[in-house]
């Protein structure tokens, strides 16, 4: 499904080199990395956010580094959900409206599925509300809810559970590997959070390499 070969990046006069990775359809996969070990560049490279100075991305075996600008635009939009480390979403809108908007960006309109999506994290009652009224925790399963809304076969986040307590991060990546497991779809995570370590099969530290 995902693979890099050679991939590197330069980034402020220095060159990262990444190691390889191969994830198969469905699968979970743990990145982890002390604090400029380059994670979130690796994880912007495997979403196409990012162009490699080296190396290559394949997708289905599909280099998205050859894709124009505008066909990884819509690659990223059908095939990708993100997750950041903090939450982004339109203040003037409440939870229901922030999800409705990132289906309208691909022609869709279903409701049903963002009802069903809330009530699987535990905010079906919390729909009507304003982004502001929300813990950390809870703008963190909606930022799961949102990734998921367009069925994508490749979740990435990008240190979700950082800013959380054990226990919101407990509900979180459990969220985050049911809700995929449902989809089929990867999730790749890229951390320093120690604490996800032992939850995943497959990982690599970037501070061995």
């Amino acid at each position: 499904m995902i693979q890099t070969k050679d991939l590197s990046i330069i980034y402020e006069n220095k060159r990262i080199d990444f190691p390889d990775i191969d994830v198969n359809q469905g699968n979970h996969f743990l990145i982890l990395g002390r604090s400029g070990s380059g994670k979130t560049s690796f994880l912007n490279l495997i979403g196409g956010l990012s162009s490699p100075s080296g190396g290559q991305v394949k997708i289905n075996n599909e280099n998205i580094a050859l894709l124009s600008s505008n066909k990884l635009d819509k690659f990223r939009g059908i095939n990708i959900g993100f997750i950041f480390q903090t939450p982004h979403f339109i203040k003037s809108l409440n939870i229901n409206d922030n999800l409705m908007l990132s289906q309208y960006f691909l022609g869709n309109r279903d409701q049903n599925h963002i009802d069903t999506l809330l009530e699987k994290v535990g905010l079906l009652n919390r729909k009507k509300d304003s982004l502001h009224e929300l813990s950390e925790g809870e703008k963190q399963r909606v930022s799961i809810v949102r990734a998921l809304i367009n069925k994508p076969k490749i979740i990435l986040a990008d240190e979700p559970t950082s800013a959380l307590d054990d226990y919101s991060c407990e509900i979180v990546i459990e969220l985050l590997k049911n809700l995929s497991e449902e989809n089929n779809s990867v999730l790749i995570i890229v951390t320093h959070d120690k604490r996800l370590k032992d939850k995943f099969k497959q990982f690599i530290d970037l501070d061995a390499f």
